[in-house]
């Protein structure tokens, strides 16, 4: 092969790699530098219509932020199964330094309404008692993810 085409080639896979480092640090940054999440009052996922057991069980629950006062009164419906955690992902975001990317998750299991932790850091705690296991969470109890709590009201 000739010196020159060599070299043009040389070039060519070095302006791709140029490209690529460029879009990586691109989507980085965008990553970084994203406003956080606006809160959305019903973040819910929609569920499909399944007939079960339970359905009349599956009345819509809400958990209701109760501290910090400054979103005091934010009220998340939990209707199937929901996370908690500053990721964007999270039906319920939180602006909070003491909370996991995603740290705890409430759903549904045979018609009853349970909280688990996802391996947080600081842990979750329900009615002041840490989370080790997926617990069941009844009307009035409080769920306190990093200084944010939440309390489930139907």
């Amino acid at each position: 092969m000739p010196e020159s085409l060599l070299t043009i080639l040389k070039f060519c896979f070095l302006a791709l790699l140029y490209l690529f480092f460029v879009r990586v640090v691109r989507a980085v940054w965008t990553e970084v530098t994203a406003p956080p999440a606006a809160p959305v009052a019903a973040a819910a996922p929609v569920a499909t219509a399944r007939r079960d057991r339970g359905a009349a069980k599956k009345a819509v629950a809400h958990l209701r932020v109760v501290e910090p006062a400054a979103q005091r009164g934010r009220t998340y419906d939990v209707v199937d199964e929901l996370t908690i955690g500053r990721a964007a992902g999270c039906q319920i975001p939180l602006d909070d330094s003491y909370a996991s990317q995603l740290h705890a998750r409430v759903f549904r299991r045979n018609g009853d309404l349970l909280v688990e932790d996802l391996g947080s850091t600081n842990g979750t705690f329900l009615n002041r008692k840490k989370v080790e296991a997926a617990v069941p969470i009844r009307k009035g109890d409080r769920l306190q993810v990093g200084k944010t709590v939440l309390e489930l009201t139907k």
